[in-house]
């Protein structure tokens, strides 16, 4: 199997997963399940792309490291969304954009998951990508890139464990979470979570390896669409409607994304 052959594999893998996933959203109305069944197939495809042999050799080290490094990842971040989904229901991003398009919120909503799965095929051929790196032997930027990801992994989830507890006191009804990581970022979670993705490219890029460098196209999407796109903007936009001058003075003094001091003018 080719890289080309690869990809157009991994782009139908994720199309009819992600059809499967608008299937759930429309029989429970309930579209949180649509990150959670997200995450497991990126995490999924990605490790069976990892696995799968371009030649007659047996998966070596590096494709077996690369393979855990993807699971790991989705089971983290797909049953934290998976209980966060259980317990909140609809996702508020996801029912703004079925009341903004109305009767034609189905179609539209195929679309957009469609989208959504076409978009995250350069997550899945990173992952490929690293994993098919030409020698057999470790190297030291593959446990730069474990260490990596390890990190992502590991500071998502405090920041999400962190903003659990703030939100389950009564005393912070109606609050902004500004402790722990949260007072270096507004998004620390996101934050890390792009961080993570770094992890193939420490993998892959090489000068003797010219596919390294499309693994570049993992953090560079990701942060896009967490910064601009379905991420940041959206949830910012829901904080400023329901915690209002709050918010505004938390995004006054703190960094958007990439964790820093906050600002003691503000």
């Amino acid at each position: 199997m080719t890289y080309l052959a690869a990809l157009l594999l991994i782009a139908a893998a994720l199309c009819a997963l992600m059809a499967g996933a608008w299937v759930v959203q429309q029989r429970t109305g309930n579209s949180g399940w649509v990150d959670t069944i997200w995450t497991f197939s990126v995490g999924t495809v990605g490790a069976v792309a990892a696995l799968w042999p371009l030649g007659d050799d047996a998966p070596h080290a590096r494709q077996w490291l690369v393979a855990v490094l993807a699971l790991t990842w989705a089971l983290r971040l797909g049953m934290h969304i998976a209980q966060r989904s259980k317990v909140a229901g609809d996702d508020p991003r996801y029912a703004a954009y079925a009341q903004q398009w109305g009767a034609d919120a189905p179609r539209r909503m195929f679309i957009f998951l469609q989208q959504q799965a076409l978009g995250s095929i350069p997550l899945v051929f990173a992952i490929f990508v690293a994993a098919q790196f030409p020698s057999a032997e470790l190297r030291w930027q593959d446990i730069a890139g474990f260490a990596i990801l390890a990190i992502g992994i590991a500071g998502e989830a405090i920041a999400d464990r962190q903003l659990r507890q703030f939100r389950s006191d009564p005393a912070n009804r109606g609050q902004v979470c500004d402790s722990g990581l949260w007072r270096w970022s507004r998004h620390p979670n996101y934050f890390f979570e792009w961080f993570g993705w770094l992890a193939y490219p420490m993998i892959a890029l090489s000068l003797s390896y010219p596919w390294g460098w499309a693994t570049l196209l993992a953090p560079l999407f990701m942060y896009w669409i967490l910064v601009h796109v379905t991420g940041v903007p959206p949830l910012e936009q829901q904080m400023l409607s329901s915690r209002g001058e709050r918010y505004r003075a938390y995004q006054a003094r703190t960094s958007v994304f990439f964790p820093w001091p906050p600002r003691s003018d503000a």
